[in-house]
């Protein structure tokens, strides 16, 4: 711990100092979880090759089953389920531009989904040197490519549920259709069998005063990004689909 900044006091370093040792044991706890999740079993067999609905390169829309979702060499799939359509108590601004601009409300993306992925997109590439990645979404696949087109997301691959169970399965879509921005990881054994290996099932426990659920906190820049700052995560906040700023 031999770190100092310029014209910092003794105050400052002696409480940054018991700091980093709870930042350490942090460090060390997340890596313990991270184990932990890879020592899982593994899960459920699918119940069935699901097939939805896509868009082939050459733009044409087309199907792809689950099972063609794995490509060659790479045997785990990670799954985000975007809320398209938006929660129905869901009641913040819509997109002004763009083809989704002419949707009821209700029909239309999630804000923080949208935020989310955002910030995924530039990830991918990177990501499936690894795995594979797709998001699903409960829209119609031509809504949910022109929002993407919109947007100017460039490297997420985008399904469509709409004409399936996946999303009621795995629990990206509550009992009454309402969608819910769950992750679910599945891998394909040896044998050709999928097996669901986890989901953000943070997303339905209680959560302590004051705090969201954070089922994917680890992951999304956006609001680690406040958790470094003086002000810290804003109380009275949300993710918007633009501001004034830009988009």
């Amino acid at each position: 711990m031999g770190v100092t900044f310029p014209n910092e006091s003794l105050e400052y370093r002696a409480a940054r100092n018991r700091l980093l040792e709870e930042e350490i044991e942090l460090r060390r706890r997340m890596e313990a979880v991270a184990g932990a999740r890879r020592a899982l079993p593994l899960g459920g067999l699918i119940p069935e090759d699901y097939l939805f609905d896509t868009i082939a390169p050459d733009g044409t829309p087309t199907k792809v089953k689950f099972s063609e979702l794995f490509a060659p060499g790479k045997n785990t799939l990670v799954v985000y389920h975007f809320m398209f359509p938006r929660h129905p108590l869901d009641s913040r601004p819509g997109p002004k531009v763009g083809t989704t601009a002419e949707l009821r409300l209700q029909d239309g993306p999630c804000p923080s989904c949208t935020a989310l992925l955002d910030q995924l997109d530039g990830a991918v590439p990177h990501v499936e040197q690894r795995v594979n990645f797709v998001v699903v979404a409960k829209s119609s696949i031509d809504r949910v490519i022109a929002f993407a087109r919109d947007r100017g997301w460039k490297h997420l691959r985008l399904l469509s549920a709409e004409n399936n169970t996946f999303k009621r399965d795995y629990h990206g879509e509550d009992a009454d259709g309402s969608q819910m921005p769950n992750m679910s990881v599945f891998h394909r054994e040896s044998n050709g069998e999928i097996r669901h290996t986890w989901s953000s099932e943070l997303l339905d426990e209680p959560t302590d005063p004051g705090q969201d659920p954070r089922h994917l906190g680890t992951l999304e820049p956006l609001w680690n990004i406040f958790d470094l700052t003086p002000e810290g995560r804003p109380k009275d906040w949300e993710e918007q689909m633009q501001y004034h700023c830009c988009l």
